[in-house]
């Protein structure tokens, strides 16, 4: 019966995907590569002279960037965004309805969602190692880079340029309002290339489990980008090791394939809890 319901609801999922035009990237299903779904990390803070978005304001130098990847109003026109990926467990597929932020990740032993009341899991066979609450947007937060952070509550706070594996990058830095996110005190540094405003580095702090400030930096290289409907979005993401907190050679990477971005309105149906599964916490 369970997987009577997950095989419908895939079909649902990729079904609402797959109506769409879309920019295939390379496969993401890379040999040895694992993904851990509890150690991969997503950010709050107050920084002196921050400026704050409550007003739809952004640095100039964040413009540029968006202005790079395809422009921040060509984002805010789509409306839903789809993406699939290896994740630690096998082949994942996410969809999100970006209006409201409902998401749905698909796999072959877990279906996890948020409906907008809560996040839901419903398990296969094998069932789901992790946080469902900590992972149900995780890679949808890294992978919309830049554009995520034009959110509302978001304050930010120029650095200066930083050497990251021998090159010099300008950066921003990026924290949260109180009570914004599941993680408010987690922060996040943008760095991209100052010749071409493109984003190559994120730098970020995780703070889920004790909701205090870190200075754990992790760090994420976007050095792969591919096309979708105008907007430049990653290809690829490499996790890098870290020493003397800078990175320091490439740990892990995930690839992206059959993304979409586009303005179609996904039903609220594609994001409903099924019978079977549950809320959690």
């Amino acid at each position: 019966m369970k997987k009577l319901i997950f095989f419908a609801a895939l079909i649902m999922s990729l079904s609402a995907c797959r109506d769409d035009k879309k920019t295939t990237g390379e496969d993401p299903r890379v040999e040895g590569t694992e993904f851990d779904s509890t150690g991969v990390e997503a950010p709050d803070g107050d920084p002196k002279n921050a400026q704050t978005n409550t007003e739809k304001t952004y640095p100039a130098t964040l413009q540029t960037v968006f202005t790079a990847h395809g422009g921040l109003d060509n984002w805010k026109k789509m409306n839903n965004l789809c993406f699939e990926m290896k994740g630690k467990n096998g082949h994942e597929t996410h969809t999100v309805s970006l209006p409201n932020r409902k998401t749905k990740i698909e796999s072959k032993d877990w279906s996890i969602g948020y409906d907008g009341k809560g996040v839901w899991l419903l398990k296969h066979d094998l069932g789901y190692e992790g946080n469902p609450v900590f992972y149900h947007n995780l890679m949808f937060y890294f992978y919309a880079m830049p554009f995520i952070i034009s959110d509302p509550g978001i304050n930010y706070e120029a650095v200066a340029p930083t050497e990251l594996d021998g090159k010099l990058y300008d950066g921003l830095k990026v924290s949260y309002n109180k009570g914004v996110g599941d993680s408010p005190e987690d922060e996040y540094i943008l760095y991209f290339e100052p010749d071409t405003n493109k984003m190559v580095w994120l730098a970020y702090t995780v703070t889920f489990k004790d909701q205090k400030k870190s200075d754990d930096w992790h760090y994420i290289k976007y050095d792969k980008w591919q096309d979708v409907n105008g907007l430049l979005l990653p290809e690829k993401l490499t996790w890098w090791n870290v020493e003397n907190g800078k990175p320091k050679g490439e740990k892990m990477d995930i690839k992206f394939d059959k993304v979409t971005a586009t303005e179609t309105m996904l039903d609220a149906e594609v994001f409903a809890k099924p019978a079977e599964a549950e809320y959690v916490q």
